[in-house]
């Protein structure tokens, strides 16, 4: 086991548990995070992300890593993230790679691949099925979700999570 491995079971742990803080602390304050929803996210905006997605799946969602390796700087895991989308009520299994770079034993940066079009087909129905690969569909996405992790910023903003990393 490298040395960031651990790390890594932190993560994919604190994920599974919806345990924000356990997940937050993997992560340099200065963290990048992209997927193909959110696009680009830095610092407490990707902390305010997952704390979000999991207060909002805390009862049912389920985290299965399938492999995951890493050295000195770099890691890479393969999951299956098992969960109901709210707007819709939809069932959604989303099997998603994972890049890590890593800082003196801090994830500095994570870029989060799966196939989008998959996605909104679940999450979405017909709707995500004819429409989930195009530009415009994506584009869609990627703004509601960052109106939601706006929002949700805000609602945040008088709580004890106000001057954590949160």
């Amino acid at each position: 086991m490298t040395t960031n491995e651990p790390i890594i079971h932190q993560f994919f742990n604190g994920l599974s548990k919806a345990d924000v803080l356990s997940v937050v602390s993997c992560y340099d304050t200065n963290i990048k995070f992209r997927d193909p929803i959110f696009g680009l996210l830095t610092g407490k905006d990707v902390t305010a992300m997952w704390s979000m997605l999991l207060e909002n799946n805390k009862e049912n969602i389920k985290i299965e890593i399938v492999n995951s390796k890493s050295d000195a700087y770099l890691g890479t895991a393969q999951w299956i993230a098992s969960y109901t989308f709210k707007p819709s009520n939809k069932t959604i299994v989303n099997h998603i790679t994972t890049h890590f770079h890593f800082k003196e034993g801090l994830i500095i940066k994570q870029t989060d691949d799966f196939d989008i079009w998959k996605w909104s087909r679940q999450a979405l129905g017909c709707k995500g099925f004819l429409f989930g690969w195009t530009g415009y569909m994506q584009q869609k996405i990627h703004e509601k979700a960052i109106q939601s992790l706006q929002k949700y910023k805000k609602s945040i903003s008088d709580t004890p999570y106000s001057n954590s990393r949160i």
